[in-house]
């Protein structure tokens, strides 16, 4: 819940001509609630190339109410207030024609123009794909697969990554459709980065296969003579003098009893 600016001192004077102490926190603003919202300080609508048109609607001076708990349960005196700009960002569609609910950003910057309202709208936006193409290194190509120890093992194997996720994207028009049956098909040639890892392999050739070795017989060559593993187990026999050491088996044929 956040609150908008208090008002002035000649506001409160025309809206309480008793007088009285003036508010320290103005009205209240919910996400949820557009009946909350007042009119935007600033607006601006912008044509993207992956999620068609943004809109960006900016309330200026808005502060959260904050409270003795958590982070501020120490502090000494009154509580500040934190100014900032709240910005609602709109796109029309995410990549894939998906429905793209608006998302809210924070600015602790207050009186923020257009041009500064399209920056972070920007910035965002390019967050997020760096976002997701940190997800698909992790998720798909491994990236904290291996527990490195030393820097330039872990520099040259993030250098190995790109060179992986390039080599993936000049293929991507090399590759079929490998989606699962219920996943909305796409045109040859917009597919996703996993997509085309999981395709990948279908254009380039094969390697050889490595020639089949029989095992050798014998003991492994790092066993040395005399151990157990070299020596070979001796053969259960069931003879005169060891009849009465050995262990008792069930007879499964009474012919066999009778013998016996």
């Amino acid at each position: 819940m956040l609150r908008r600016p208090a008002p002035s001192r000649e506001e409160f004077l025309r809206a309480h001509p008793g007088g009285g102490r003036p508010p320290k926190h103005g009205g209240e603003f919910a996400l949820a609630d557009p009946a909350t919202w007042p009119e935007p300080a600033v607006s601006t609508v912008t044509d993207t190339t992956h999620y068609g048109k943004a809109e960006t609607s900016v309330w200026d001076r808005l502060h959260p109410r904050l409270t003795h708990r958590a982070a501020w349960l120490d502090h000494q005196g009154a509580l500040p207030l934190i100014e900032g700009t709240l910005i609602r960002l709109k796109v029309e569609h995410l990549p894939g024609d998906r429905d793209a609910p608006p998302v809210w950003l924070w600015s602790s910057k207050t009186g923020a123009t257009s041009a500064d309202v399209d920056r972070c709208r920007q910035a965002f936006l390019r967050r997020f794909d760096l976002e997701r193409t940190c997800r698909f290194w992790k998720q798909t190509l491994g990236w904290t697969q291996p527990k490195l120890r030393a820097t330039q093992a872990a520099d040259r194997w993030t250098w190995l990554l790109l060179i992986v996720h390039t080599q993936l994207r000049l293929a991507r028009r090399l590759t079929e459709d490998l989606r699962h049956p219920w996943e909305k098909p796409a045109a040859r040639g917009q597919l996703t980065p996993p997509e085309s890892g999981a395709g990948f392999g279908t254009c380039v050739p094969h390697s050889p296969s490595r020639p089949a070795h029989p095992n050798a017989l014998g003991p492994a060559p790092d066993v040395h003579p005399g151990s157990p593993a070299a020596d070979p187990h001796p053969a259960t026999t069931w003879a005169g003098p060891s009849n009465a050491a050995a262990p008792s088996q069930p007879y499964n044929n009474p012919d066999d009893k009778e013998q016996a």
